[in-house]
């Protein structure tokens, strides 16, 4: 039940941040679900190999470089799901960025007192 509540969190999270964003296009809540369940499975599978690749550059740039691996896993789930494009990798960074922010303050007010 409580990962049905967070993707559900997540979708809401993508169609705000596509509202907020011009670059950003979510063509229905539908998509959006899909998009939270596929951003969710390429953040298990293709995030830590990208993290562990990039090691070195992570490490120079004090873990800034992790948001540029974010960018590049949303620009993925773009490519694989129809009803969902990012325009380029800019609104893909800021698109990523504003998701975490979104998830964060979601989650917080999901949570039980």
């Amino acid at each position: 039940m409580n990962v049905l509540v967070k993707i559900l969190l997540s979708s809401i999270a993508v169609i705000v941040a596509s509202y907020l964003l011009p670059g950003v296009v979510v063509d229905s809540f539908m998509t959006a679900i899909i998009i939270a369940i596929i951003l969710s499975l390429l953040n298990v599978t293709v995030k830590p190999i990208l993290v562990i690749l990039t090691i070195p550059l992570t490490v120079f740039t004090l873990g800034l470089f992790l948001v540029v691996i974010n960018a590049l896993i949303v620009l993925i789930a773009d490519s694989l799901i129809s009803g969902f494009e990012v325009y380029n990798f800019w609104w893909a960074l800021l698109f990523s960025i504003l998701l975490s922010i979104i998830n964060a303050f979601l989650a917080d007010l999901s949570k039980e007192s």
